[in-house]
């Protein structure tokens, strides 16, 4: 045979299918993978200075934002909490609507329904922590005796500062409880003002939530953009509103186990303690917290040991960490994931901001943020070189 009938009869005897796919994957592969590990440099810094000078614009926006945020307090508060439950309680009026019930109808009824709700928790927690806070100087004597035990090491603690900073160490003490309970209560009880200011534009937002709905649609040129926006406000409204439930059914049921054990236990006002379970577990971590110290407190004041006494905070720790770790992430995490380190620093933040409304805002401003992020930014999966 000769070469050219060789050469004529090898070009005739097509590659297999396979081979030609994985050596065109795999030629792709090492071209990103060599894109990835051999970068190119700034092409000129010009190019550089304009990235940092948008970077600097956009810097200096979110520092302008967040003043704005934070002394226009009296007056965005009450807007952006009236607007997350509004938007949270949507679906509910979108159904109420489609089962023939008036829209106003339904808006009067939600109002009375969350006034009422509140009146009851504050009459049911409003005489209790009455009678605590006129107890707190014996609260505060009983606890000093009962961590007498801790006396030796905060001495030495107390020594070594003085040590380390030249002064006398002189704490005083004389100062009642109750001068500190009191503007503590002050500070979380809402003003008047703002929140009649809630309810006027609750019932304003939920009236005309159609009309400034698609007032807002038409601000958007393309149809694209009007779709992506409404599918951003559906997605918004049917995450806040399963997670308000979900929240709350597991918040209930925790409150309601906390009330039990505190009865069972011999803790005064099982009742009140319930609650205040039910209504802190709204705010991952810091609510909780709270209310174990609360809890740890008021065991040294009831029971004469301080194992006794810390069987109600531990049995809590464990109930919060396994409705935080398994039992909310395992009903949400299908529908929303929050990143924990992400809603702690939201938490930080708009506690900060805001202070305890602010707390219990910063779940569902988050949620909001990552649908909206969700939808706006790409999906990508980036790879990084090792």
């Amino acid at each position: 045979m000769s070469s050219a009938e060789h050469e004529s009869n090898t070009a005739a005897v097509p590659a297999a299918p396979e081979e030609s796919v994985d050596y065109i994957r795999g030629k792709r592969q090492l071209h990103h993978a060599l894109v990835i590990s051999d970068p190119s440099p700034v092409g000129s810094m010009q190019a550089m200075w304009a990235s940092v000078s948008q970077a600097a614009v956009m810097g200096i926006f979110l520092l302008l934002f967040g003043a704005f945020l934070y002394f226009g307090k009296p007056l965005v508060l009450p807007v952006f909490a009236a607007a997350v439950v509004a938007l949270t309680l949507a679906p509910a009026l979108k159904l109420a609507r489609q089962r023939g019930v008036p829209h106003w109808v339904t808006t009067i009824f939600v109002l009375l329904f969350i006034i009422g709700a509140i009146g009851s928790i504050a009459t049911a927690i409003a005489g209790p922590v009455s009678q605590w806070i006129g107890r707190a100087p014996e609260i505060g004597t009983n606890i000093k005796q009962k961590l007498s035990v801790l006396d030796a090491p905060l001495a030495a603690l107390q020594d070594l500062q003085n040590s380390l900073s030249g002064g006398n160490g002189s704490v005083s003490v004389s100062e009642p409880a109750s001068n500190m309970v009191l503007p503590v209560v002050a500070f979380v009880t809402p003003a008047a003002g703002e929140l009649l200011l809630f309810f006027a534009l609750l019932f304003f937002f939920m009236v005309g939530q159609s009309e400034l709905r698609s007032s807002m649609v038409a601000m958007f040129s393309s149809r694209d953009a009007k779709l992506r926006f409404l599918k951003i406000m559906r997605d918004i409204e049917r995450n806040l509103a399963g997670y308000l439930v979900v929240v709350t059914i597991v918040n209930t049921t925790l409150g309601v186990i906390v009330g039990l054990g505190a009865w069972l236990i011999g803790l005064p006002n099982p009742i009140m303690f319930g609650v205040l379970a039910a209504l802190l577990n709204y705010v991952p971590y810091i609510g909780p917290a709270i209310m174990v110290i609360t809890l740890f407190g008021v065991g040294l004041v009831t029971f004469p040991s301080l194992s006794q006494a810390c069987i109600a905070p531990l049995g809590l720790i464990a109930l919060t960490t396994a409705e935080g770790h398994f039992i909310t992430p395992t009903i949400v995490g299908r529908r929303l994931t929050l990143n924990p380190l992400l809603v702690f620093l939201a938490l930080a933040f708009w506690t900060w901001m805001w202070g305890p409304i602010g707390a219990f805002l910063a779940v569902p401003l988050s949620i909001i943020g990552l649908v909206i992020s969700n939808h706006l930014i790409p999906d990508d999966e980036i790879q990084l070189p090792d």
